[in-house]
């Protein structure tokens, strides 16, 4: 079955995930269709821009924890990997939401230039709640992210919405219609040039490219040493088991929130 549907119209390449059993997690088919449908869009003259968007209520939970590797750092590289390719696309790409993201869907969205999201989306970086943290998604999402909210969201794994998602600067706008709400954007994409907007991309992503070039050998190592450790593993554990990991001290008597595994690009197997 096909996991990324690719449509063009009207100069406007959208790419649609379609794999709502697993929550559209990065698995290996979805990436490499992912791949292939960004690189078609890229080659055809008459697009001007990509829309990123989804089936289902989640836009992207992260990888796909049920297709094992042997090496512990093939996760995060090839998050990071599919990351930059996003962010190196010289045609902009526009991310259309409305459901939730976690984990390396955060990262995702991150990778996108502008982001649109509905009512129906909710965020939260809940990696420290097991121990492990946000490294590989970093890169894209840190430079969107004002640091007080940064530093909050990362910390805490506090869950929001749209608007609040707009206000720190996670996604560009939020908006009761997001498809509506795109239309002066695409409108505004299709009156760019080739060369321009490839062009002023490039000054745009600059500074994220590069610390990609930098910094992703350490950061998936990081992310591979934490997600190995014991407390990861008690983490993991209680998140499965539905309860507080030992660490956890709470007044609130809530069960754990996160409905995707909080890791660099991990999600849990299907319910």
């Amino acid at each position: 079955m096909e996991l990324v549907h690719l449509a063009v119209g009207d100069g406007v390449a959208t790419l649609t995930l379609d794999s709502p059993h697993n929550r559209n997690a990065l698995s290996t088919q979805l990436v490499g269709e992912l791949y292939e449908a960004l690189a078609t869009a890229e080659r055809d003259p008459g697009v001007r821009a990509v829309v990123l968007t989804h089936t289902g209520s989640t836009f992207c939970a992260g990888a796909d924890l049920t297709e094992a590797a042997d090496d512990p750092t093939a996760g995060p590289r090839g998050l990071a990997e599919l990351l930059r390719y996003l962010v190196a696309c010289p045609k902009p790409v526009v991310a259309n939401v409305d459901g939730h993201v976690r984990a390396g869907g955060t990262g995702l969205l991150g990778a996108c230039d502008i982001a649109v999201a509905g009512p129906a989306s909710t965020f939260a970086f809940t990696e420290a709640r097991i121990g492990v943290a946000p490294a590989v998604i970093s890169m894209t999402v840190l430079p969107k992210l004002q640091p007080r909210a940064a530093a909050r969201y990362f910390l805490t794994g506090e869950r929001f919405g749209a608007e609040e998602a707009a206000r720190i600067g996670l996604v560009t706008l939020a908006a009761e219609e997001p498809d509506a709400a795109l239309g002066p954007v695409l409108d505004g994409l299709r009156r760019g040039g080739p060369q321009g907007l490839a062009e002023s991309k490039r000054l745009v992503t600059a500074d994220v490219l590069r610390r990609f070039d930098e910094d992703t050998g350490t950061l998936a190592e990081l992310s591979a040493r934490l997600f190995a450790s014991a407390e990861a593993r008690e983490g993991i554990t209680a998140f499965l088991e539905r309860r507080e990991p030992a660490w956890a001290s709470t007044t609130t008597g809530e069960p754990p929130q996160p409905t995707t595994m909080p890791d660099d690009g991990r999600t849990a197997p299907p319910d």
